[in-house]
């Protein structure tokens, strides 16, 4: 999906509390599939979408009386910075204290910023959203509303300025290598581990290469957002046990107590009022990126994550099921374009991939509650996912949109499952029409029409502004 957030790439949030991320992530989004904007929900709970293998909790961890001495390391990068000597001493035991237990190194040095709450306001409204004016916002609401995800006319982007301001921690910027914490009184225990976090990811692009080594950027993105998104999963689950194993080496007492003062005074008014299913995208690198980094290490330790790095995840399906990885390779679909079908005042706004988690959030995560499906349903309905594409085509005279979607399931078995569960959730959030449109039922909504059609392992999702529209995109895509 088109939008501001291609202007973050690379930009990553640190963690304050435990593994979930109490942050908004500078994720990009190039599409449905990192994004359909900047995704965060309430961590999954347990029962939900995917079981998280569980990892030794640092607040579980006995915290050792003093600091541990950082390793003597010749890779220690060199500090460049106006810290006071006290905390740049502290940045720099940490620095060496994660190369040691990460085992990835670099000769760059990194610069360093502490910043206040204030400071990060200024930059976010200053400098990361200052291109996103309000028609981009509007359209990408008009997109959302369109899948259930956002109901029209949302203050999308007051949400995102408030949320940022709320959320941020920290943050590592791979353009200017710098990493940004946001600093309470003191460096205490939340902010060094949000710093072990942060200067994990500089150690990864130094070794990897974000941009080109990966292909995490934003031209890569905009033309393949599952892949990102999965690519996202794997650097901020490397990066969570990386900084869990550095609380549980080297963090103090007093670091325990204050990060445990955090959690008590944490406080999350602007995210616990967020579209659910912004709050579910904010958590997926975190939850699940961390559940599929854990997998892999408990196989064969940060080699095997690093092998990853090497065999990049190609979807959400393998980050959701780390066993699949990398054999079940996600399926190429292709849709044609149809801007001469719908008409001379249509025009493409977006086309991606939407991906085993995107299909899933639709299915459960919907702005208004009465048209979500359960857990479970959802769950199964969105599991046997192969491939996709979909495609968002806007009318600018008439502030309409189109959306289609066509999948390719593991089996026609697969297929037939998420027709059913679509059907159900059909008949929560629409009126049923008495007229087909070719083999599928018409679903009517406020100035809507939709219809999914399925054949064999095969199915296409259109909502189109009226009957003939979606009858005559149908056509041409069977």
């Amino acid at each position: 999906m088109k939008s501001n957030q291609n202007k973050y790439v690379l930009l990553s949030c640190g963690i304050i509390l435990i593994v979930a991320c109490v942050c908004v992530g500078f994720a990009l989004a190039g599409g449905l599939g990192v994004s359909l904007l900047w995704p965060f929900n309430l961590p999954p709970q347990e029962g939900d979408f995917q079981n998280t293998p569980t990892f030794q909790n640092p607040l579980e961890a006995t915290p050792n009386d003093t600091q541990t001495s950082a390793p003597d390391l010749l890779s220690t990068p060199t500090l460049e910075s106006d810290l006071p000597d006290e905390i740049a001493q502290t940045i720099a035991e940490i620095e060496s204290q994660v190369i040691d237990l990460r085992g990835l190194r670099t000769d760059q040095s990194v610069a360093h910023a502490l910043i206040s709450r204030e400071e990060l306001k200024e930059m976010i409204l200053e400098d990361y959203l200052a291109d996103y004016d309000d028609e981009e916002a509007q359209q990408d609401v008009m997109v959302l509303s369109t899948v259930g995800l956002l109901p029209v006319g949302y203050d999308l982007k007051g949400l995102y300025q408030a949320l940022y301001a709320e959320q941020v921690a920290g943050f590592y910027d791979s353009e200017s290598k710098e990493i940004y914490i946001v600093q309470g009184e003191e460096l205490g225990g939340s902010e060094k581990l949000t710093y072990a976090h942060e200067y994990t990811h500089a150690l990864q692009d130094a070794s990897y290469g974000f941009d080109e080594g990966l292909g995490y950027n934003e031209d890569a993105c905009g033309q393949n957002s599952e892949r990102c998104a999965a690519i996202n999963a794997l650097i901020e689950g490397d990066a969570s046990i990386t900084e869990i194993l550095w609380f549980e080496t080297y963090a103090t007492r007093k670091d325990y107590r204050d990060l445990m003062q955090d959690f008590d005074n944490y406080e999350t008014t602007i995210l616990d009022s967020a579209p659910a299913f912004l709050a579910s995208d904010l958590y997926f690198p975190y939850e699940y990126g961390y559940a599929f980094a854990q997998y892999l290490y408990e196989e064969g330790g940060f080699k095997a994550i690093d092998d990853a790095y090497e065999n990049l995840p190609l979807s959400t399906e393998q980050i959701l099921h780390p066993e699949r990885y990398p054999v079940d390779v996600p399926l190429e679909v292709t849709l044609p374009d149809l801007s001469e079908i719908l008409g001379g005042s249509w025009t493409l706004f977006d086309q991606n991939i939407l991906g085993e988690w995107y299909t899933f959030l639709i299915l459960n995560q919907g702005y208004e509650e009465s048209y979500r499906l359960d857990m479970d349903l959802a769950t199964i309905a969105a599991e046997g996912w192969g491939g996709d594409a979909y495609a968002f085509y806007i009318n600018e005279a008439t502030d309409e949109v189109t959306f289609i979607l066509e999948t390719h399931w593991d089996s026609t078995a697969d297929a037939v499952e998420f027709k059913d569960a679509f059907e159900r959730y059909a008949r929560l959030r629409w009126e049923k029409s008495e007229e087909n449109i070719l083999d599928g039922t018409a679903w009517l909504g406020e100035n809507t029409v939709s219809t999914l059609l399925q054949e064999g392992e095969r199915t296409m999702w259109v909502i189109s502004a009226n009957r003939d529209l979606v009858e005559s995109i149908l056509t041409n895509l069977k």
